[in-house]
């Protein structure tokens, strides 16, 4: 009995169904690039067809090794593929337990060079990967987000304030000589005030960062709770569209804030356009002033599926009002990362600070800099 005959388009879209299914955040507009880019190489090129797909159908660089797994499987079980080189496995050390008290006999081990120390499960938990805990894992992180206190920036004012050293107060040294008849009293010292400066929070939740969505988004809340009344905390998500989530964090309870959010949201995970999202950001509340002197925090990994050149041209407007650009990409603690995707390409030669995101160590630090700006 012949092999049934299948249209092209339709083993396309079971290909990328069949990579849907091995856990790749493959979405509807990335299956759609994959088949007008296979349209434009030839079905008939398998080399040609698994690099079209590898560019359009996955998000990130841990979707490499699943896809061609399935491409092996869907197109040429026994053909041989361009693979990258495995990376190197990273030896994990061996952690002894310490003992919780002394030996049998009530006398302590004598022996000097014993070096009795071990992390703490909480400890090597701060340093994790979010993306690949365990339910049970993400719990425990997600209660020792509370622990996290972010702090505001501030900047200088142009009014003054009473202080007891800095620059001389003429004016109201001279008014106390006045009161006392002419007679010389104590120097009047000032200084210029200061003021919490505002933070602007730009989280991507398209399909490359399903993983981290969740977790930025309760990073977001701590920026949002842990600094009011204070100062001014704005959020916002980007992925297709841009969407104003601010009032659905301000509640207190974490688990509140992010479920408002979640009904907010209209496009989880998917595509990416960051420079399209900047550019309304910045045309609607850039222009009046949100961005201006703020410090502006991008939680991205920069696969962008739009314009770069857009992406860099909205940089560099944001880079120019803000006071402080931070990009946070998950993947930058990661050994072996380069910042080669086109959209971080494009946007760090206006990022002041370009930091890991990928843990709750990393969120702390993250925290910290904002401090600093």
């Amino acid at each position: 009995m012949a092999a049934p005959v299948h249209e092209a388009d339709e083993i396309l879209l079971g290909f990328a169904r069949a990579l849907r299914a091995a856990g790749i955040a493959v979405t509807p507009d990335r299956s759609r690039g994959f088949v007008d880019a296979v349209r434009i190489v030839g079905l008939g090129d398998r080399r040609a067809t698994y690099w079209a797909g590898r560019a359009t159908l996955c998000a990130s660089p841990d979707d490499l090794d699943r896809y061609d797994t399935v491409f092996t499987a869907w197109f040429d079980p026994h053909g041989e593929l361009p693979r990258p080189a495995p990376a190197s496995e990273v030896p994990t050390p061996a952690v002894a337990g310490l003992p919780d008290a002394d030996d049998a006999t009530g006398e302590a081990a004598e022996d000097p060079e014993v070096v009795r120390a071990a992390a703490s499960s909480l400890e090597v938990l701060r340093h994790r990967d979010v993306a690949a805990l365990s339910p049970h894992e993400r719990r425990r992180l997600d209660a020792m987000l509370t622990g996290l206190h972010p702090r505001a920036p501030v900047r200088r004012t142009a009014r003054h304030r009473r202080w007891r050293r800095g620059d001389l107060d003429a004016s109201r040294t001279l008014r106390n000589s006045l009161r006392r008849m002419g007679e010389p009293g104590d120097i009047a010292w000032r200084r210029r005030g200061e003021r919490p400066r505002r933070i602007v929070l730009l989280l991507d939740v398209s399909g490359s960062m399903t993983a981290y969505a969740d977790v930025l988004l309760r990073v977001a809340h701590r920026f949002v709770v842990a600094t009011r009344p204070a100062a001014q905390v704005e959020v916002f998500t980007v992925g297709t569209r841009l969407t104003h989530v601010t009032r659905a964090l301000r509640h207190r309870d974490a688990e509140r804030a992010i479920v408002a959010a979640g009904d907010t949201v209209p496009d989880w995970s998917g595509g990416t356009r960051l420079g399209e999202t900047l550019k309304v950001f910045l045309d609607r509340w850039g222009a009046r002033g949100l961005a201006r002197g703020a410090v502006v925090v991008v939680l991205s990994d920069g696969w962008e599926r739009g314009d770069t050149g857009l992406l860099a041209e909205q940089m560099d407007r944001l880079h120019r009002v803000a006071h402080r650009v931070v990009w946070v990409n998950p993947h930058r603690g990661k050994l072996g990362y380069e910042p080669v995707q086109q959209g971080v390409v494009a946007a760090l030669p206006f990022v002041d600070d370009f930091l890991a995101g990928h843990s709750l160590a990393t969120y702390a630090d993250l925290m910290e800099v904002v401090a600093r700006a």
